[in-house]
């Protein structure tokens, strides 16, 4: 299938229009019209090679919304004119233990990235979607409910999961206390889901400004994290700190506020903090915790769960052309929330 989208052919390269060929369907292949991709850092930071893994040209986009234009024979779940969704992977093996217990993104063999991943049939590399079309094997497709704004279901793909598995792998429900650390793309979606889940949270945040933000959001409490005095009077007032902030940082301050067998889950910076103090961790049995993305099961939750409580992220949407300027914006961290690509723009 000829196709086209936006690719970087070298990290100091701003992404410009690229053909390319889609795999002609498996047996078991959906083939879908993208409507929609959010805009991840990952992206970004994939585009610049910032991890030193990128294979170029790469086509990125793993937030992705379309719709069923045609199924393999043996398809069984999907059908021409089905709305969908497709994640941060698109395969894995599906047999060892990992993916048995619906963890595919631990994969013992190596799950495969939506972008810049190795088809596990041919060795290709798979391009993700700021493009018009895309193919993918029905495993790792998902559905999405008509109670979702297609335009806003994106970043559920990635920022929802991102914050939802280590919620749902934490028993979160009535009465638990958590705090999100950071209220960008991450922590805002982490406030509405914990909030949904009958949680009381606790926004930390180190900008004044986002107070009211975090109220409007449903946060009980806000603690500024430059004010000591708020630091210390909530010592020992939270169960779990879903940390989002997304840069090098320290995480000292935030262990004290953890009860004894806290844990605070990092899903935010991908890469060094600063030195931790192990003192806080031993006196109170507190850990710290890595978190990824969650597997195809927990994924379809999220989106079930959003549709069934109304949670959308707060959206920019953008034109596929603009996708150079919201880069540069990224990268100076000038973007509050979520950017979506309406792919109609994309003629």
């Amino acid at each position: 299938m000829k196709t086209i989208g936006y690719a970087a052919h070298s990290k100091d390269a701003d992404l410009e229009p690229f053909h390319f060929e889609r795999r002609d369907l498996r047996s078991n292949d959906v083939a879908i019209d993208i409507l929609y991709c959010g805009v991840c850092h990952s992206d970004l930071h994939t585009a610049r090679n910032d991890w030193g893994q990128t294979k170029y040209p790469v086509v990125p986009g793993h937030e992705i919304i379309g719709r069923v234009t045609e199924v393999g024979p043996d398809v069984k779940n999907y059908k021409k004119g089905d709305n969908v969704a497709v994640g941060c992977m698109v395969d894995s093996c599906l047999e060892c233990d990992q993916c048995k217990a619906d963890d595919e993104q631990f994969c013992r063999d190596g799950m495969t990235a939506t972008y810049g991943g190795e088809d596990r049939h041919n060795g290709d590399i798979q391009q993700g979607g700021y493009s018009k079309h895309i193919v993918v094997r029905e495993e790792f497709v998902l559905s999405v409910s008509d109670k979702l704004d297609l335009s806003k279901a994106g970043p559920i793909l990635c920022a929802g999961i991102t914050t939802y598995s280590p919620l749902k792998e934490h028993n979160v429900g009535k009465g638990s206390r958590v705090g999100i650390a950071g209220l960008g793309g991450l922590g805002h979606m982490a406030l509405k889901l914990a909030k949904a889940m009958g949680a009381d949270v606790t926004v930390i945040t180190h900008s004044p400004d986002k107070k009211d933000e975090a109220k409007e959001y449903g946060a009980d409490k806000v603690i500024i994290s430059s004010e000591d005095d708020a630091m210390e009077k909530a010592a020992g007032s939270l169960d779990l700190i879903i940390n989002t902030v997304p840069v090098k940082h320290d995480i000292n301050p935030y262990m004290p506020l953890l009860d004894v067998k806290g844990t605070m889950v990092m899903v935010g910076q991908v890469g060094p903090v600063e030195e931790p103090n192990i003192a806080p961790m031993i006196m109170g049995r507190r850990s710290v915790q890595g978190s990824l993305i969650g597997g195809i099961k927990d994924t379809q939750e999220v989106l079930d769960f959003c549709a069934k409580h109304d949670i959308h992220p707060k959206c920019e949407m953008v034109e596929m052309d603009d996708i150079n300027d919201v880069f540069s914006r990224l990268k100076e961290g000038s973007v509050a929330h979520r950017i979506v690509i309406d792919m109609e723009s994309f003629k």
